[in-house]
């Protein structure tokens, strides 16, 4: 049985798509395979890797990728944009089963003290560990 690949993109590919890709990886390893990818990317964010290493998860060892690393390259049964200018600016991905939009806010643009902006990645990462736990219910194989 093939696992069903899935793109996170948003602009940056530093914080939100990094942190889903490895939500999937954790959670529907034996039915997705996880990718992430930016429009402009940006090294990962250092309030991503901490949050994420709060959760259990080290992100530490993914890179950020730019969408041309798989754009004609290969084949995506979802696309799922994070951000809305990943939305309004995504490529056409010939045969991808789906395109999901899941708006949030930018964590790495948050304004405000440094325990404000560790609470915002917080945030962004519970809201995106339970897109996913969703996620991998309504379309595993």
């Amino acid at each position: 049985m093939s696992k069903s690949r899935v793109l996170f993109l948003c602009t940056g590919n530093s914080a939100r798509s990094q942190m889903a890709e490895a939500f999937l990886r954790e959670y529907g390893v034996e039915s997705f395979e996880a990718h992430s990818a930016g429009l402009e990317p940006k090294p990962i964010h250092p309030l991503a890797i901490a949050v994420m290493n709060e959760a259990g998860i080290d992100i530490s060892n993914q890179r950020s990728k730019p969408i041309t690393e798989y754009l004609g390259k290969v084949h995506f049964g979802y696309v799922i944009t994070v951000c809305a200018n990943a939305e309004k600016q995504c490529p056409i991905f010939p045969g991808v089963t789906k395109r999901i939009y899941w708006p949030m806010d930018d964590p790495a643009a948050f304004e405000g003290t440094d325990e404000e902006k560790l609470n915002k990645f917080r945030e962004i990462r519970d809201y995106l560990e339970g897109k996913i736990r969703g996620f991998i219910e309504e379309y595993r194989i």
